[in-house]
């Protein structure tokens, strides 16, 4: 298949969950949606088929003991960049979902923290840590939830 279509493919999907977990938070479709893990399973499907592609002697030698020449080298390739980016992809919703999930658990706020690792992953968790953070010292009603707790354990 088109490596820009599933490219653009790739990115169109993750966007409904998204928007359902930044916009519609409390929607009790939303919570059945974003129980499942079943959402993963296109993306990760599709990363495996790319990076299947693009892995051969050469490339599986150089990610296997990283160097950042080597690395620079092999995500210059479209494939490469591709199956890199299904990875940001894939990981910035999990983290995202995650997100949401401490959100509805504790009654901490968190469309910033989305909207952040919609667009980069980490700078989202990092607002998430310090807004539960400042959640739980300055508003005790919203206690942290054990990090282990199932999403389907979330009261809706």
């Amino acid at each position: 298949m088109n490596l820009d279509l599933l490219f653009t493919l790739a990115n169109l999907y993750v966007l409904p969950f998204w928007a359902l977990m930044i916009l519609l938070p409390n929607w009790g479709v939303t919570r059945k949606v974003m129980d499942s893990y079943l959402i993963f399973v296109p993306l990760a499907l599709l990363y495996i088929y790319l990076f299947a592609g693009e892995i051969n002697s050469e490339t599986a030698q150089a990610l296997s003991n990283p160097k950042l020449a080597d690395i620079a080298r092999f995500f210059a390739e479209e494939g490469a960049a591709a199956t890199g980016w299904v990875h940001f992809l894939v990981m910035d919703l999990f983290v995202g979902r995650w997100i949401y999930w401490q959100g509805q658990q504790t009654k901490v706020w968190t469309i910033h923290s989305l909207a952040f690792c919609l667009f980069a992953g980490p700078m989202g968790l990092l607002s998430h840590i310090i807004t539960a953070g400042i959640a739980k010292k300055f508003f005790p009603g919203t206690e942290e939830t054990p990090t282990s707790a199932s999403p389907s354990t979330a009261e809706g």
